[in-house]
């Protein structure tokens, strides 16, 4: 018996030590700036917070916090035009990238509400013509675009969109033409932009206008947004933050990809009101519920950005950073950061 609980004591010692010589070696391959984000000290403002976050590689960054009870509040540090050295202004213009994803599960929420719209239709029902161009569009329905379930591939990944960046006059759905599916429709998860492309074209199909008008009509008027856009042709270019990306030193807010645009007050008032109600009835909530989630990332060169309702402390978050990277480590850095302003609105409610 002794015999034994000496091997089993060396043997423990044996995995402490791989345990600890692994753990080294992961940390080591860890860029020490992320590591550095997450265990400075966390300051007692968000301001002093957002402040930080420049040091760490950012040319300009807002955050919108509305705490409930409580006027919003705005903060801002850096350049909302680095060449200009005009300072960041927490209520210009952002290019929200991805986050416009909610606005279309809203929409398509709706339209299915109305019965203008089944979930439960294929791609091939509204549009037959993609039969034997995009894989499985016979089986593939609303609901699984909706849920990233299509296995529809990203055209994004196709190296020849960002070959012929920004793809002016170019129908990005080509990048997906006869190629192979990612995966059997509804076996598995997979982002795609693609799915949220032909949803944007399915609303316009059925409504006989464009995304943005449906947009307006259901989202924007009834929530009073005043400052949110389809694209940049719609905007004063002096109004939106320049975008900005590591190493190349273009400025990339004249980039115009069709892209939506927001002040960051505007998408905090609209995911509060998507988040507790406001947006949507009870039975409208009932299927959105079903299908989508309730915050979001917003990715594109020069700009990233993190939208999110916290619960336990009843407030919507907003971040809009205008720097972007090859490595992610940018991205990283925008999760770090913003968890750190949830962590000093939950100390402050403590």
């Amino acid at each position: 018996m002794k015999k034994t609980k000496r091997k089993t004591t060396k043997a423990k010692q044996i995995f402490r030590i791989v345990l600890f010589v692994g753990t080294f070696i992961s940390l080591w391959f860890v860029p020490w700036i992320l590591v550095k984000a997450w265990i400075v000290p966390l300051p007692d403002t968000v301001q002093a917070q957002v402040d930080q976050t420049l040091s760490y590689g950012f040319d300009g960054v807002i955050v919108y916090v509305d705490e409930a009870g409580k006027p919003p509040a705005f903060y801002s540090a850096g350049y909302h035009n680095r060449e200009l050295k005009i300072p960041a202004n927490p209520n210009a213009l952002f290019k929200i990238a991805s986050i416009s994803k909610l606005y279309v599960a809203v929409a398509i929420t709706k339209l299915a509400h109305d019965n203008h719209v089944s979930l439960d239709k294929t791609v091939a029902d509204y549009f037959p013509e993609l039969v034997g161009r995009i894989e499985n569009v016979d089986k593939i329905t609303l609901r699984m675009m909706v849920q990233h379930r299509s296995g529809i591939p990203n055209f994004i990944d196709n190296p020849d969109f960002w070959k012929n960046q920004p793809n002016t006059n170019i129908d990005v759905l080509e990048y997906v033409l006869d190629v192979p599916a990612d995966f059997e429709p509804n076996k598995d998860y997979g982002y795609s932009n693609t799915n949220y492309l032909l949803l944007s074209r399915i609303i316009e199909q059925v409504t006989g206008g464009s995304r943005q008008e449906y947009f307006k009509k259901e989202i924007l008027i009834p929530l009073g947004l005043n400052n949110t856009f389809g694209s940049l042709d719609d905007v004063n270019l002096d109004d939106v933050m320049s975008g900005y990306y590591v190493g190349i030193e273009k400025d990339f807010k004249n980039e115009n990809q069709g892209m939506m645009i927001a002040t960051a007050e505007d998408v905090g008032i609209f995911l509060r009101a998507l988040n507790d109600g406001t947006l949507l009835n009870e039975s409208e909530m009932e299927i959105y519920t079903s299908m989508y989630e309730f915050n979001h990332g917003g990715l594109a060169p020069g700009y990233q950005s993190m939208t999110e309702y916290h619960k336990d402390i009843d407030a919507v978050v907003i971040q809009f950073m205008n720097t972007t990277d090859f490595e992610g480590y940018q991205w990283n850095l925008l999760q770090i950061t913003h968890s750190r302003v949830v962590k000093i609105l939950r100390k402050a409610k403590s």
